[in-house]
């Protein structure tokens, strides 16, 4: 079950003659009025949430609002990200991508062909892939239309779920423990450090991390061990640790056995994010003139005038 921010919302506050004009607020996109899941057997489930945020306690059930499974595309589906109005689910036949701009009426545009998808990871222009090889690099310059790039993949044995942070991106590796890449280039990953705690960490499934005060902290779901608990750094083992994206030193600081095995972990909340990634507004600032940008003005930040990207070289 995916949930399209992890903030709390209530969208429907946002609509009509409820939002302060003045503000220059956009209206929520539907998609935010809706929880999804994935079921191997019926693809795309969609629940509408906004019971949960009307202040009455007694009306608090959920009905399914949509199933879509279009010519059985979607059977096997067993992860999904959410990257504003794009899907990117993980399927028996590779990664599906669905169009969501009308969430009731979803459209299939593309499934792209890779071996055994396990999950996904959406950041600015790419999204990483866990496959049965290990990790590949794509493209989502266009959303709908990801393009994989050739060479751009990292091999590890049992790449399972991914948490992808500013330069570094965490995988749930299985008996290796975690893979800590280094990408800060997608278009060229590398392998930073394999962590396993001196073998306590040995099937890892899922991974999330969070920060608290000025530590990051990585949490574990570790199959058969539970639950386990990595300090990434803190001002004691990084003295950079104000920085953009300090360099991890990761040490296991707690565990917690399960009663069955540790296989997924709810995402953190997402402090501050005020725009999704197709332009969709999420947060509302209350201040005047205080919108974020849409789609096309940030576009204009790193498009040029026939929509590919820019680069450091075209401007000497």
């Amino acid at each position: 079950m995916v949930l399209p921010t992890t903030q709390p919302i209530a969208p429907w506050k946002n609509e009509g003659d409820l939002m302060r004009k003045e503000n220059l607020e956009q209206p929520f996109h539907p998609i935010y009025n809706y929880a999804f899941i994935t079921d191997s057997v019926e693809g795309l489930i969609a629940t509408d949430i906004n019971t949960l945020t009307d202040g009455e306690p007694r009306n608090n059930f959920l009905e399914r609002k949509l199933t879509f499974n279009p010519e059985g595309a979607l059977t096997g589906a067993r992860h999904l990200t959410i990257a504003g109005d794009t899907f990117y689910i993980a399927v028996s036949k590779g990664l599906a991508v669905v169009n969501m701009t009308d969430p009731l009426r979803p459209i299939l545009t593309t499934v792209v062909n890779l071996p055994d998808v396990r999950a996904s990871a959406v950041q600015f222009r790419y999204l990483l892939v866990s496959t049965q090889d290990g990790v590949q690099t794509l493209d989502v310059t266009e959303p709908t239309r990801p393009v994989i790039i050739p060479g751009a993949a990292l091999a590890l044995r049992s790449a399972q779920k991914i948490h992808w942070a500013r330069t570094y991106a965490y995988v749930a590796n299985g008996a290796d423990g975690i893979a800590i890449v280094d990408a800060k280039n997608p278009e060229a990953l590398k392998l930073k450090q394999m962590f396993n705690a001196g073998g306590e960490i040995s099937d890892a499934r899922d991974i999330a991390l969070a920060s608290t005060n000025a530590s990051l902290f990585a949490y574990v779901a570790d199959g058969k061990n539970g639950l386990k608990v990595i300090q990434v750094f803190s001002p004691g083992t990084q003295p950079n640790f104000y920085g953009f994206s300090p360099e991890p030193k990761p040490e296991l600081i707690a565990s917690y056995p399960t009663r069955s095995p540790a296989l997924s972990l709810s995402r953190a909340l997402e402090r501050d994010r005020a725009v999704d990634e197709t332009g969709g507004q999420i947060a509302v600032f209350g201040r005047l003139g205080s919108r974020p940008f849409t789609l096309e003005e940030m576009k204009r930040l790193y498009l040029d005038d026939e929509g590919a990207p820019w680069f450091a070289s075209d401007n000497p």
